[in-house]
């Protein structure tokens, strides 16, 4: 299996494993044929994006035991879908991308200049 490349042409970087993301849950915004919602974007979720989601029914801040998800709280980063992003970034409540950490498939859904002018600090 080839390695996963980022946004930038370089091996994509992990994202979070605490809280462990991703669509495969190997902390990574890696993505595959069953992954139908494009989980290749790494963000630093903000609190108006946590409330956004909620608003549109992904409610990502109420934890599901359940599920073994804890909740995600302001800061925390996470691998989410390229649509929802570009709906945030639409609705002008966009988190901060994690380019190095985000999926080159993110670039079949946001343009590479979007995910640029949300970048974080990388150091963040």
């Amino acid at each position: 299996m080839e390695p996963s490349l980022n946004v930038l042409g370089g091996p994509l970087m992990p994202c979070s494993t605490t809280p462990l993301t991703g669509f495969y849950r190997d902390g990574c915004c890696n993505t595959g044929p069953e992954d139908r919602g494009s989980h290749t974007v790494c963000v630093i979720v903000t609190s108006e994006f946590l409330a956004m989601s909620k608003y549109l029914g992904n409610d990502l801040s109420t934890p599901r035991p359940e599920f073994r998800f804890d909740g995600l709280k302001p800061g925390d980063r996470w691998c989410l879908c390229a649509a929802r992003f570009l709906q945030a970034a639409q609705e002008f409540a966009a988190p901060r991308v994690v380019l190095e950490a985000t999926h080159a498939r993110a670039l079949d859904i946001v343009p590479l200049d979007l995910l640029h002018a949300h970048a974080a600090d990388p150091q963040t």
